[in-house]
């Protein structure tokens, strides 16, 4: 378990430290912090290296090692001052996640696109993200029955006005103290011009990237790249960039195939992809005004890889509402069955889950044979693994927790180790006897 959190204490002032143990147990752990920070130089552009600029302190990051599965902890941040007092934070719990592959209840929340506001109901830029607050709020709500949250990016929109995210984290702290928070990078975190990004666009407002590394941990073996795996119980998450090329032949192609070959389905039959810009279907104006649906480039690259090794849901964040996809290769709908998904696999689901508090986006008015449910509203996605043959798929709206979309998937594990219910991919075979 990583441990973030930000302070006014640099490495000359004090030393960071995380007290934490078991419940039940009076012996408590103390475990060292590093600590970062970063400067305006550090910043690519305007106005996060001019008007928006203000310091962020300094990110203490403390890793929880060697846990015990499904047991709950206790953990206070601290520092120990230079005079030799200690100054602890609150008494906070969470509970660390189960075994890999261990058959029980997991429960997962992805939403996407939140940005932030005021309780005080002080007023935002232009309300930009009015729905922000009630989607937190449900969240929090639910949050005896949610494991662990994936943030499918554009977090907190600051857009380059560096003080914003710590009015974010303040609002989202109310989850993160509780339960892990993973995120994937959005064009409002990273874009901006002459810097890498896929994007040529100034989305980020100069920070490009710099201010979410440091206030998220990133399990990748390089947090500016922003792809990784990861696994939770009977899950395996893929999370990619969308902000750098994923084409074929790029490195990060190469990564979500390694990702998505290294599985073992027998002990984690649920595959998760998740990204931030539209890669597999959305009904949006836009992307309907283009005629692609989709990011220019984005299904061709990868439509394949999600087929060959039977990627169960992709979420993507971006588009500011709610779709669901039929089971869909190539445009093609593979299977009309809309609330259950049993047996063979047949192609990959596609949820845009980017409702979870920025403005709203209109869909287009054209009929997409492959979208079973649309919705221009503020919510997010829970899904549910009662055991490796039972996966349930729920959306929520924000305004009230309740549920207005839901699906099934009950296979057992060896229906997705075969051809595919088209035959598109099949093991290779041999002669050989």
């Amino acid at each position: 378990m990583t441990v973030t959190w930000t302070s006014g204490y640099g490495i000359d002032d004090a030393m960071p430290i995380v007290q934490w143990g078991p419940e039940w147990k009076d012996d408590q752990f103390i475990s060292p912090a590093g600590t970062l920070t970063y400067g305006r130089d550090d910043m690519c552009g305007p106005p996060a290296k001019t008007v928006g600029w203000r310091s962020p302190g300094f990110t203490h990051t403390a890793f929880l090692k060697e846990l015990w599965p499904n047991t709950k902890y206790s953990y206070k941040i601290g520092h120990r001052m230079q005079n030799g007092s200690f100054i602890w934070g609150r008494k906070r719990q969470f509970i660390a996640s189960p075994y890999p592959g261990q058959d029980s209840l997991q429960q997962i929340v992805v939403v996407g696109d939140t940005g932030k506001a005021e309780k005080d109901g002080s007023n935002e830029y232009a309300n930009y993200q009015p729905g922000s607050l009630n989607t937190t709020d449900r969240i929090v709500e639910d949050l005896d029955n949610i494991d662990i949250v994936f943030h499918v990016g554009d977090l907190s929109y600051s857009n380059g006005y560096i003080s914003q995210w710590d009015q974010f984290n303040e609002m989202f702290q109310q989850i993160t103290e509780r339960v892990p928070v993973m995120v994937a990078s959005g064009n409002h975190e990273r874009d901006y011009p002459g810097t890498g990004s896929f994007y040529e666009n100034p989305d980020s407002g100069g920070e490009c990237g710099i201010s979410a590394q440091n206030n998220y941990f990133f399990p990748g073996k390089d947090s500016s790249k922003w792809w990784y795996s990861t696994d939770y119980g009977m899950f395996h998450f893929c999370v990619i960039n969308t902000e750098l090329d994923w084409r074929e032949g790029s490195k990060q192609h190469e990564f979500i195939e390694n990702c998505l070959s290294s599985v073992d389905r027998q002990k984690q039959p649920w595959l998760i992809f998740i990204g931030h810009r539209v890669l597999g279907y959305s009904s949006n104006l836009w992307y309907g005004t283009e005629g692609s649906f989709d990011e220019p480039m984005g299904r061709e690259a990868l439509q394949n890889l999600w087929q060959k090794y039977r990627v169960d849901v992709a979420f993507w964040g971006h588009v500011h509402n709610y779709e669901r996809s039929y089971p869909t290769l190539e445009n093609v709908v593979v299977s009309d069955e809309k609330n259950h998904y049993s047996g063979t696999f047949n192609a990959t689901i596609h949820v845009v889950i980017g409702g979870g508090g920025a403005h709203l986006n209109e869909d287009s008015s054209l009929s997409t044979a492959w979208s079973v449910y649309r919705d221009v509203d503020f919510g997010f996605a829970k899904l549910s693994a009662f055991n490796h043959s039972s996966l349930l798929f729920e959306y929520k709206k924000s305004r009230d927790g309740e549920i207005y979309d839901e699906f099934w998937i009950t296979r057992n594990p060896v229906d997705v180790m075969g051809c595919d219910s088209i035959n598109y991919f099949c093991p290779e075979k041999t002669l050989a006897s």
